[in-house]
């Protein structure tokens, strides 16, 4: 779609805050366009990025919401690194925990880093139908109970679209 095609799709929803998210949008060679025709048009925009590409350009104007990988992920690279001394207070730090070792490693890494993000999210993964073995998937209560049990400082989400629209739903 042409950038004037997706602000015409998203107008008749009147919301003003729009999440730009993949695959990984920073891939993308229009997608800092996208994010300035969008602001002109006086939308609030986040974008949610796996960390491994610079959020430099996109992190000045927009909310960067890092999905870091954890270790199941098969992606967990690390090269968010070089990305996290670039976050804002206003942006946002996820982990999808889809076991228990994605859970220590999380857990370790948070409590030895220092994020400038206020906000720093887990979220539990379940595993998709149709895709045994894919990863474990963890329940919801787990989850919770863990990180109370921690005293992380963490806010708990659940993924909202997988709830509503089933494990394998990839957008809406």
């Amino acid at each position: 779609m042409r950038i004037c095609e997706v602000i015409d799709s998203i107008k008749p929803y009147q919301t003003k805050n729009v999440l730009i998210t993949g695959g990984e949008p920073l891939l993308q060679r229009q997608t800092p366009a996208l994010i300035e025709a969008l602001q002109k048009e006086n939308y609030s925009v986040s974008i949610e990025t796996h960390g491994e590409i610079s959020i430099e350009k996109a992190g000045q104007t927009a909310r960067i919401i890092m999905d870091i990988k954890t270790p199941s992920s098969g992606m967990c690279r690390g090269g968010y690194q070089k990305n996290i001394h670039l976050l804002k207070e206003s942006d946002e730090v996820k982990f999808v925990i889809a076991s228990e070792q994605d859970y220590n490693w999380a857990k370790d890494f948070i409590l030895n880093t220092k994020f400038p993000t206020k906000e720093i999210l887990f979220s539990p993964a379940v595993q998709a139908e149709n895709q045994p073995g894919a990863f474990p998937g963890v329940s919801a209560k787990w989850l919770a109970d863990q990180i109370l049990k921690d005293r992380l400082p963490v806010r708990f989400q659940i993924q909202l679209h997988k709830l509503l629209w089933g494990p394998n739903a990839r957008g809406v």
